[in-house]
């Protein structure tokens, strides 16, 4: 029988020459061999009954994989702290620090005397060392268990005195008293929306106060008729001050001359600073704790401080990012917007060239992620018509940018240099306006 009559089940490729082929190889290592070795055989047997062509079965398999879970994304939407898309990008640094440990660690070893040590050292004296006004720190799993924790030690049964303009929603429906009241203490609140005074507080004290909490509105501003009562005069009052800083800023910055930072609330009187560590700090999901010795140890010694505690990958990346304050959040922060826009006009000259009409535009970038609201920073973006939106999002690898005004911009701000021959390359993929 000639070439032209054998059977063409004959050239279905094998399965191991599949799994040796670059992208399905590579997806091995993310998605796992069974399941791409299936996703191979399912293709296979496609191409055996007739339904796809042998040369397909490769693309077929591929196809049938689903797509890595979480995906990696290029951020062009100029919000640093896209809460979405986790917030703060992780340094070089953090990202093989936590590679490092996620093997076998000394997370809780001392490997000179072979004892048991404390675990997270490495994070808590880099946390120390970065705020020296707290006399003691500790570490959660997110900024609301940081809340919840101090919450349960200091006031359950008893009072917390909060302003009725600090009652934030924290997002996805989640709301500060609902978390509060869950610990079990009673919320006492004082003043109006939009104004409280020293003498409000000072009227709700008494003896079941447990403390009294100020809250920055890190999500939302209050302008016009307002007061509030600082951290300094709130000291006076003869009860420990709570202060959820929210953002995780721990020292001043000039770029940011609102929000509140972890030394500066210490310095003026606060027992006790909670704050996120994905948002400015840059590092990972954590709820930060500093403040007095004897409050933080309370703290730690609570049993709900044991479910709420951190696992060895993040004690890691928050290390290397306290060991490293050049993190992706602080640079796309304080990027200058002269060279983004020379940065910008190289890509668009380079998309230009092969015949996609793109323009520059000045934008305005947000620090988003609940942290310094009202703050713009100027910016530029690359104008595209809004439908390169959707092929760009679902592209591989994703790009997102913000619509607005029937435009798409892609502002690089948070786009790694690196990447922006990626961005050329998504862009002349879909099919534009030549």
């Amino acid at each position: 029988m000639g070439d032209g009559c054998a059977d063409p089940r004959r050239r279905v490729p094998r399965t191991d020459a599949l799994l040796a082929e670059p992208r399905l190889a590579a997806a091995v290592v993310g998605l796992g061999r069974d399941r791409v070795k299936a996703a191979v055989r399912q293709a296979q047997d496609r191409a055996r009954r007739g339904e796809i062509d042998p040369d397909q079965v490769r693309d077929a398999a591929l196809a049938a994989l689903p797509p890595a879970a979480p995906r990696a994304v290029l951020n062009a939407t100029g919000v640093v702290l896209h809460t979405n898309l986790g917030r703060a990008a992780l340094s070089d640094a953090a990202v093989t620090a936590m590679v490092a440990a996620a093997g076998h660690t000394d997370v809780e070893l001392d490997l000179q005397t072979g004892r048991r040590a404390r675990r997270g050292r490495d994070a808590l004296d880099a946390l120390a060392a970065a705020v020296p006004q707290a006399e003691a720190v500790h570490v959660v799993n997110n900024g609301a268990a940081a809340l919840v924790l101090a919450a349960t030690v200091l006031a359950a049964g008893a009072e917390i005195v909060v302003s009725r303009g600090e009652l934030v929603e924290i997002g996805d429906g989640f709301r500060l008293p609902d978390l509060i009241v869950s610990t079990g203490a009673r919320l006492r609140e004082v003043g109006t929306t939009n104004r409280s005074t020293l003498a409000d507080y000072a009227d709700a004290i008494g003896p079941d106060t447990g403390f009294v909490l100020k809250v920055h509105p890190s999500n939302f501003q209050v302008s016009g008729f307002t007061s509030a009562v600082p951290v300094r005069r709130l000291a006076d009052l003869g009860v420990p001050v709570v202060v959820d800083i929210g953002s995780g800023l721990l020292a001043p910055d000039a770029l940011l001359p609102d929000e509140p930072d972890a030394a500066s609330t210490l310095t003026a009187g606060a027992a006790l600073v909670t704050a996120s560590g994905d948002k400015l700090l840059g590092g990972p999901q954590a709820g930060l704790l500093l403040g007095r010795a004897e409050l933080v140890d309370r703290l730690r010694r609570h049993p709900l401080a044991r479910a709420l505690r951190v696992d060895k990958l993040t004690l890691a990346a928050l290390a290397a990012t306290l060991g490293d304050p050049a993190t992706p959040t602080r640079t796309a922060l304080h990027t200058d917007p002269a060279s983004l826009r020379e940065r910008t006009e190289r890509l668009r000259e380079a998309i230009a060239a092969d015949g996609h009409k793109v323009e520059v535009v000045p934008s305005v970038a947000v620090v988003g992620g609940g942290g310094a609201p009202g703050v713009e920073l100027d910016s530029w973006a690359l104008s595209l018509p809004e439908h390169y939106a959707r092929p760009l999002r679902t592209g591989e690898p994703p790009v997102l940018g913000r619509v607005t005004h029937g435009r798409l911009l892609l502002d690089l701000r948070c786009v790694p240099p690196h990447a922006d021959d990626t961005v050329r390359a998504a862009v002349l993929a879909v099919p534009g306006e030549h």
